[in-house]
């Protein structure tokens, strides 16, 4: 799980691994945001103040790694 991430320049490969079904509105708006679409897609996004943010914000939703 991602907690306390830091922006950077590194690449983040970002899965979602838990549902948003019975989440709070705005976690369902977040995993979203981050471009996730179901349980076990994944997107890679560069380690940025917003996505760090939005990371912060769902740990428990997502997998966090750094990407090759």
């Amino acid at each position: 799980m991602a907690k306390n991430l830091v922006p950077s320049d590194a690449k983040l490969a970002i899965t979602l691994i838990k549902s948003t079904i019975g989440g709070k509105q705005n976690q369902r708006d977040t995993v979203r945001s981050l471009g996730l679409k179901r349980i076990g897609h994944t997107v890679v996004r560069t380690a940025d103040a917003v996505t760090v943010g939005m990371l912060n914000t769902v740990p428990h939703l997502v997998k966090v790694e750094e990407a090759k």
